[in-house]
């Protein structure tokens, strides 16, 4: 008898599995057809430490070598480049499926807690639309991955503190125990937002226990230490390397403790509500003087003591699920400003942890509401939730088709977000690139009318300038440029290529040799010096420099040729 309430348990457990899966690929489809979009060039398309060997211990022993120092997040992408190239299909399956493994992880876990409805709240989880920036965006691979992990770990350490139900000998404990701590380093080499898991695994004891002892925090000390070491390396790259400092990124206390308070609701906002889903939402401006803007806060405070002081009638998942839900998000704002933050204060994206509490914490109060005031009606519940699952799965498939090319994106950004002026500089780039060079100019010239001192897009009206014949006018982009970003490699090249244009090939070298010590793997400047090298009679500098060229540009026939013909220069 027992043998076979476990097999048909498995078999549950397979079926519910399945069809989260399928529930998960099928509302991603739209997904699974898109392209690269932003800042998948720099991770991806781009990727020099994809193509070998070496740029796998690359990866892992020189952290400036990518965008973030996520080693095992890049090493998947290095794997999935050596197994299809540069095929979007394949980079986005993949993801597809890590969030369909992540919902199923997530029904596990909340299984053994006794969430009520846990396997509806799995598959909200998975087919939420505030999710799918972290699955259509290809760079997220990093929330996904890291989200696998982290589910793992905490499934793994229910199993070593004693909170599953099935009895573990001690000596499994502790293989349990290292398990879980070597998943845990996973997922934070995978993306450190997941620092919070010890904060997580500590909410959980508390809220199943109602206490919190010694023996219960003394053992996530390991964790605890990992998550800070971790979350500081981070933090000093983002920094020091990525370039995140400046009045940008110095929000003084109170204006952080106003995005903190209004990112909370905001969030919820969308989880309850997921409409009007933008790739990048309105930069709020924050106002320190005016004291309604800190009833975000307030109010947030307010309701986390609420639900602690009713915690005898609420019962203690309210009050663990909100202090949960605002540490994974929203109070990091109180001690870090995020790179993305020069563009938008909140963004779907971060809230895919957060997300975790507040998904299981609505679907079981529905869930225990029904059985309270309908017992007898679970069809009505089956229904219902039928209702939602089908409504999230539309949207998310709605959601999905924004992510197919740069140029749906950022119109799509546009009609949501009008003020967006990366999306104007973008967009710009995109229409440029087939041609619509009038139509890029128009967006180039509003992101400056929004952001005068936005560099970049100085410099790709300058280079739309300049192809017009308006020189003159160019270089005063470039040197307004130059102005606002002292280290702005391609205000030095273009600068470069002007003097170089004017007859003034020693000063271009200088501009370029500057650009290169600010960006060495910069293509373009290296071509541009190695060209003006050549002018002056330097050769054997200029076919090191076309060298430099070609390792970063192999495909190039042009510069094949170049070096051919300068090595047979006597």
């Amino acid at each position: 008898m027992a043998d076979r309430i476990v097999e048909n348990e498995w078999r549950l457990a397979g079926l519910g599995s399945a069809l989260i899966v399928l529930l998960t690929v099928a509302a991603y489809v739209p997904a699974l057809r898109a392209g690269f979009i932003w800042d998948d060039d720099q991770y991806v398309v781009h990727n020099q430490t994809l193509r070998s060997a070496t740029g796998l211990r690359q990866i892992w022993l020189s952290p400036a070598a990518t965008s973030q120092y996520y080693p095992l997040t890049f090493s998947v992408f290095w794997l999935e480049y050596h197994l299809w190239g540069l095929q979007p299909f394949g980079f986005h399956l993949v993801n597809v499926l890590l969030q369909a493994t992540n919902a199923v992880l997530f029904w596990r876990l909340l299984s053994r807690l006794k969430v009520p409805g846990a396997w509806w709240a799995a598959a909200v989880f998975a087919l939420h639309p505030v999710h799918v920036m972290s699955v259509a965006w290809v760079t997220e691979l990093k929330n996904v991955l890291s989200g696998m992990f982290y589910l793992a770990a905490l499934l793994v350490y229910l199993r070593d503190c004693g909170l599953d139900d099935r009895p573990t000998p001690l000596v499994d404990r502790r293989r349990f125990y290292g398990l879980a701590l070597g998943l845990y380093l996973c997922a934070l080499l995978s993306k450190t937002s997941t620092t919070i898991w010890p904060v997580a695994a500590l909410l959980i004891l508390w809220w199943k226990r109602g206490r919190v002892g010694r023996a219960d925090w003394l053992p996530l000390v390991p964790f605890f230490i990992l998550g800070i070491v971790s979350g500081g390396f981070t933090l000093w790259l983002e920094k020091y390397v990525k370039g995140a400092f400046g009045q940008e990124f110095t929000l003084p206390f109170l204006e952080r403790l106003v995005v903190a308070g209004r990112s909370f609701w905001f969030c919820l906002g969308k989880l309850a509500w997921p409409v009007q889903l933008s790739f990048i939402y309105p930069h709020w401006q924050i106002e320190v003087t005016d004291l309604r803007q800190y009833l975000f806060p307030l109010s947030a405070i307010l309701l986390v003591v609420g639900l602690w002081k009713g915690r005898r009638r609420l019962g203690r998942a309210p009050v663990a699920a909100a202090v949960y839900f605002s540490l994974a998000f929203p109070a990091l704002v109180l001690v870090q400003v995020l790179y993305m933050m020069r563009y938008t204060f909140v963004t779907d994206h971060w809230q895919y942890l957060g997300s975790m509490s507040v998904i299981p914490l609505g679907v079981g109060g529905a869930v225990k509401a029904l059985e309270r005031w309908a017992p007898g009606l679970r069809r009505i519940g089956f229904a219902l939730g039928t209702l939602v699952l089908a409504a999230l799965g539309f949207l998310t498939w709605r959601q999905g088709h924004v992510y197919r090319d740069l140029g749906t994106l950022w119109r799509d950004t546009l009609a949501k977000n009008p003020n967006a002026w990366l999306a104007h500089n973008n967009l710009g780039l995109v229409l440029s690139e087939s041609g619509r060079r009038g139509e890029a100019v128009r967006h180039w010239e509003e992101a400056l009318r929004i952001k005068p001192d936005y560099a970049e897009a100085h410099i790709n009206l300058g280079v739309a300038l300049w192809e017009a014949g308006r020189r003159e006018e160019a270089v005063e982009h470039w040197q307004e440029a130059l102005r606002i970003a002292p280290g702005s490699p391609r205000a030095l090249n273009n600068l470069g290529v002007a003097l170089s244009q004017a007859g003034r090939t020693a000063e271009a070298i200088r501009y370029y040799e500057r650009a290169l010590q600010i960006d060495p793997d910069y293509a373009e400047a290296h071509y541009n010096l190695a060209s003006a090298l050549e002018q002056t009679g330097r050769i054997k500098e200029a076919i090191d420099h076309y060298k430099e060229t070609l390792r970063l540009r192999p495909d190039s026939v042009e510069i094949r040729n170049k070096l051919a013909r300068l090595r047979a220069v006597p």
